[in-house]
Parts: structure tokens; C-alpha cells; sequence
């Protein structure tokens, strides 16, 4: 980020730049400043855009090659393009011969550093990762927000408010401006305006779920569970987020065995640092082999909903009864 900042302030630019990781309030923010800073606003005849992986690699290459009409130069973005994910020898190797006219943003979710892609654009330009932000940074950032408001805020209110967005600072940043309109003309934000405003976000929920299951509460698992199909949340994505759960779980426990801190475990779960010790107290619940084990009944009810074997909300209906049933945790005191 810092290298885009200073290509921007001398206004030298890099044939090529990369922007991709799982932070996509940052990506966006940043692809917006290279927009702002390498066309005009109104320029529609020399900024191009693409979205989505059917791309004509061909196509673009013609229209790198084409001269800017009275502008310095030609903008093309391209958005989640999947040429980092994918073989794409045509413009891995146009990326050696950029015209000096021609400038290519890539925005993309994910990329393989092995790719040929990946190489050609790091040779050539700039590839810069958006990671998901630690709590300090959140921090920071949030209370620099709150400060052009004119708000203020407790510790263990931000903690709260935190607890309920998680990391995502495009879904922080919709939250706080709920709070600023919900608290016009109050200079203090507290625990009750949190609670009043802020939505648990779906893998909130999902963790909430989870508590449950491990309380052995089915009806109130199974009726969160109804509130997000209510919500329209497919239930693949439920299924995907409740494997996910659990296997956050396993690696934080065994990790946690293993005598590792919560930093490494951090990495290795790919979680937020201040999330560890919440997900090592939900993890304490259950067994090491229970969660490997949940893991697994997540990938087989998938596979059978994908053999028609069985329905969708069915499977995650099943899978959410078994972990929540009291006679199933006797079979693991066993």
C-alpha cells in the first residue's frame, strides 16, 4: 500500500499493478486512487473495464496496443479476472511489452503466486496484498472515523462493536455510519446504541450457532439457523461457514496443545489475533476428535446434497440436530 501512496504523490506509475487479498474495503479504496490518479473523471474513451473471468486475453492486448485520444494515457482494470488462478500465456507475456501508453489494474480475490501471470506482473510492475487487518490497525482506523464525527467511545463498547462486525472493514464501515445517524446529536456512543444498531454479521451467526450446538441448545441453533434462511442465506453457504467454524476450531485447539501462542495461531487459522482466545474457549468445549470429526459430516452432507441424496436445508438441518443432541455428546465422553 505504502508503494501505491508513493507512485501516486511523485506521480510516476508502474505499467502494471495487482491488488488482491481478502481485505476488499482496501482493494477497492485503493484501485479507486490509482483511477483517480492515472485518468480524469469524465475520460470514458481511455478507461476500460472488465469483470468476471470471460475475458478475451486477444481483445485486450488490441486495446493496450491502441493509442490514448488526447489523454496521456489508457486505463484498463480488470476485476476478479481469474488470469492469476488460471494458465493465461498470452498476456503473462504481453506483460513484458506494456506500451508506455497503456496502464493494467488487476483487482482480484485470489491469486497463485506460482502462476505465470503472477510472475510477469511482479517483474513488471506492482503486486500489492490486501490481508484481512489486525485489531490495532481496526482500531485505529475506526477511532480516526470516529474523531471527524465528533464521536466518542469506551473500550469495551469498541470491543463489543467489534465482536459483533468481526474484521471486514467494508462491513464496519456500513455499521459506524448506522451508529453516526443513530446517535445524531450525541457526542457518545455506548453499549446500548451497539446493541440498538449493529447486525451480527452471518459469520457471527454462524459462531453463535455453534455456541449453541455446544451447549447442546438445538432449538435455538435450529431457530438462528431458520433466521438466516429467512434472510435468504443459501444453505451451501451455511453448511460452508459451519464447516468452517469447526475447523477454525480444530486448528486452534491443536495448536493451543501444541504449545504455539495466539500469533502463529492467528496465521495458521487465518483469523484476527483478537479472535483467538474467543475461539479457544468455544473450541474447549469439545473434543479434539469431535471436531475433526464435524468437519468430516460437514464434507459428507455436502457431497450428498451434490449426488441428490438429499436436499440442502435438509442436510444442514440434520447436521445442526446430531452435534446438538445430548445423547450424541455422550458418545464422545465415552
Amino acid at each position: 500500500m505504502k508503494g501505491i501512496d508513493e507512485d501516486i504523490k511523485s506521480n510516476t506509475f508502474q505499467p502494471v499493478y495487482l491488488l488482491y487479498g481478502e481485505e476488499s474495503y482496501l482493494k477497492k479504496q485503493y484501485a479507486q486512487k490509482l483511477r483517480k490518479s492515472l485518468s480524469q473523471p469524465d475520460d470514458t474513451m481511455n478507461v476500460s473495464f472488465y469483470e468476471g473471468k470471460n475475458i478475451n486475453p486477444g481483445e485486450i492486448i488490441d486495446l493496450a496496443e491502441t493509442l490514448p485520444f488526447f489523454a496521456e494515457r489508457r486505463l484498463i482494470m480488470l476485476e476478479n479476472s481469474g488470469v492469476f488462478k488460471s494458465a493465461c500465456e498470452q498476456l503473462a507475456d504481453y506483460m513484458k511489452h506494456i506500451t508506455d501508453t497503456t496502464c493494467f489494474v488487476f483487482v482480484e480475490e485470489e491469486v497463485d503466486k506460482r502462476s505465470k501471470m503472477y510472475k510477469a506482473v511482479k517483474n513488471a510492475g506492482r503486486v500489492v496484498e490486501f490481508p484481512r487487518q489486525t485489531k490495532d490497525v481496526l482500531t485505529r482506523w475506526i477511532l480516526s472515523k470516529l474523531g471527524r464525527e465528533q464521536k466518542k467511545i469506551t473500550k469495551p463498547v469498541l470491543e463489543l462493536f467489534l465482536e459483533k462486525t468481526g474484521d471486514d472493514m467494508e462491513y464496519i464501515d456500513k455499521e459506524l455510519e448506522k451508529l453516526f445517524c443513530y446517535t445524531l446529536g450525541r457526542e457518545v456512543i455506548s453499549a446500548e446504541d451497539v446493541e440498538a444498531v449493529c447486525v451480527v454479521q452471518t459469520t457471527g451467526k454462524i459462531f453463535e450457532m455453534v455456541d449453541m450446538i455446544a451447549g447442546k441448545q438445538q432449538k435455538q441453533a435450529l431457530e438462528l439457523y431458520y433466521d438466516l434462511l429467512a434472510l435468504k442465506e443459501p444453505p451451501m453457504r451455511i453448511l460452508f461457514l459451519i464447516a468452517r467454524q469447526f475447523q477454525i476450531l480444530w486448528q486452534v485447539k491443536d495448536l493451543k496443545r501444541q504449545g504455539y501462542d495466539s500469533k502463529f495461531i492467528a496465521s495458521k487459522a487465518k483469523i484476527p489475533e483478537f479472535a483467538v482466545r474467543k475461539n479457544l474457549a468455544q473450541a474447549s468445549r469439545f473434543k479434539l476428535e469431535q471436531l475433526g470429526q464435524a468437519v468430516a459430516d460437514c464434507v459428507q452432507a455436502e457431497e450428498d446434497v451434490k449426488m441428490g441424496m438429499i436436499n440442502d436445508r435438509m442436510a444442514v438441518e440434520l447436521l445442526i440436530v446430531r452435534y446438538s443432541h445430548l445423547e450424541y455428546n455422550y458418545h464422545w465422553q465415552k
